[in-house]
């Protein structure tokens, strides 16, 4: 999934005060704003069930271990949370916060000319023909251009490495997110 390279460790200063809000919201409310960082019920509610969390580093490592207890169904309901690359529209039931989350995470898309935009349609439509689901990738940071090269190196895997692929992509995503969620 990730090893320790791959993460820094989180601001516990510049998150406290927005750990101690998730924590002390009602269980209904907490699931709703787990939910704006990644769309799997089963990883939701063990976030939820592990309330209150002492540090922002043992929240981040729950949402780790979490998420490694998740599989293919869990997979697909957290991508089915996701517009597709380049879209403005989003997706069914996104809330207000996963709108804006999403749209700052596409701004290399949201910045294309027409023919990527057009070039990024075309991929996602032959990635979801070839994978069943939508091409996800942790898009922050990256250009139009960028995110094309990835789909199309990306249509080269067989379904099962994709889907390892695409699950890590919404972890990496889930924290962003959550980081996102602990800071006003």
């Amino acid at each position: 999934m990730t090893s320790p390279t791959d993460r820094a460790e989180p601001d516990e200063a510049r998150f406290a005060p927005g750990l101690q809000r998730l924590d002390a919201l009602p269980p209904d409310e907490a699931a709703a704003a787990f939910r704006a960082c990644c769309n799997a019920s089963r990883w939701v509610d063990a976030m939820v069930r592990d309330r209150p969390f002492a540090t922002a580093r043992a929240l981040f490592e729950a949402a780790e271990r979490h998420w490694a207890d998740t599989a293919e169904p869990d997979w697909h309901e957290a991508f089915r949370g996701h517009p597709r690359i380049g879209e403005t529209k989003a997706a069914a039931g996104q809330s207000a916060a996963e709108q804006r989350w999403s749209s700052q995470e596409q701004q290399g898309a949201a910045r294309a000319d027409d023919e990527a935009r057009r070039a990024l349609a075309e991929v996602n439509r032959a990635y979801e023909a070839r994978f069943g689901h939508i091409y996800l990738v942790c898009a922050t940071g990256k250009s139009a251009d960028e995110l094309l090269a990835i789909a199309i190196a990306r249509l080269a895997n067989d379904p099962a490495t994709e889907l390892r692929v695409a699950a890590s992509e919404q972890f990496k995503i889930l924290r962003l997110r959550l980081a996102k969620l602990l800071t006003p």
